[in-house]
């Protein structure tokens, strides 16, 4: 083959390269690829068909629960209450069912449950001016308090039908599948349509949103009661996968996994962009840490320094990376 012919066949590769890193999710997938390669090499049943089903429970939660987050973080809000409602609407779907609904009805009702906890989250926050990190520091406890005085502080069973709790998150890899189903309508939700570019268009410019039109007030509301239904729902996965609900699951711990997930994936802390498939690829990196460290025997104290430094590494290549794209230069 000539030198020439080389050329031209390399060519079609270079530029699927080059169009590939300039993807927003670009080098956090390349980082999810070179930590599934590197855990493979130092224990060689990281893919193992067991422990994949592992790993995908250890990354779906957080990822459904991003979601939501992201979709608040590009409008300029954040949610700290996401996991105690994820603890408590696995409870009130057990009530309802003892009250006598059909489970169903009784997980619809849980959900309703949850968006009310977000509808209240957003009205403090947009009609009466507090800012969403104290409302929602604030929810995070009374659902906490609440959550506990309904269930006494003791687990219980989850009801329902083998055949609907495999769907519901029981089976293998039923929750990870949930997860991947709810990245890929929420992508479409804030890519090709009016509320994601309204959301994002909130989180650029208020003011310029405000003036053009654009309901800034059902923006935000919206999406906090997105964001709990999610996180509802999640809690409810996770009560049908494990087969009990317990009282103290969720809390900061899933919150703030979830919100990792998001800020690692590329969504800044500071509003106006973001990508919900980058909080999915977030959210597999983590869950690749955590299960790599653990089959290394390796403690939480560390898996707790490493995601710090991962936090911080993304929003310092955030930051950075917006300059550059905007021609900022230094």
């Amino acid at each position: 083959m000539s030198a020439a012919e080389k050329s031209r066949t390399g060519r079609p590769l270079w530029s699927a390269g080059a169009a590939f890193l300039r993807w927003r999710e670009a080098s956090i997938i390349l980082v999810a690829v070179a930590l599934t390669f590197y855990f493979q090499a130092v224990n060689e049943n990281f893919l193992s068909a067991a422990n994949l089903q592992t790993l995908s429970q250890f990354m779906a939660a957080s990822a459904i629960i991003a979601c939501g987050e992201i979709m608040l973080l590009i409008c300029g809000e954040i949610d700290l209450s996401a996991g105690n409602v994820f603890a408590l609407a696995p409870f009130l779907m057990h009530f309802a069912a003892d009250a006598g609904l059909p489970l169903v009805l009784a997980l619809l009702l849980a959900l309703v449950g949850a968006g009310l906890v977000g509808l209240v989250n957003g009205l403090i926050t947009v009609k009466l001016a507090v800012p969403s990190f104290v409302t929602t520091l604030g929810t995070l406890y009374l659902l906490n308090g609440l959550t506990l005085t309904l269930s006494h502080g003791s687990p219980v069973e989850t009801a329902g039908s083998e055949a609907f709790a495999n769907v519901m998150g029981a089976a293998g890899y039923s929750e990870i599948l949930w997860a991947v189903g709810i990245v890929a309508v929420m992508h479409f939700v804030l890519r090709q349509t009016r509320w994601g570019l309204h959301t994002i268009a909130v989180g650029g410019n208020l003011i310029g949103a405000a003036e053009a039109g654009i309901g800034v007030a059902r923006i935000k509301i919206g999406n906090f009661i997105l964001t709990s239904v999610l996180a509802g729902f999640t809690g409810i996965l996770e009560a049908f996968r494990i087969g009990s609900t317990d009282p103290l699951a969720g809390g900061t711990a899933i919150m703030f996994l979830a919100v990792a997930a998001g800020v690692i994936g590329g969504t800044p802390l500071a509003g106006g962009s973001g990508t919900i498939i980058g909080g999915l690829v977030g959210a597999v990196v983590l869950g690749v840490l955590r299960d790599g460290f653990t089959l290394q025997g390796i403690n939480a104290f560390t898996f707790d320094i490493i995601i710090g430094a991962a936090i911080l590494l993304a929003m310092i290549a955030n930051i950075h990376l917006g300059r550059l794209n905007r021609g900022g230069g230094r």
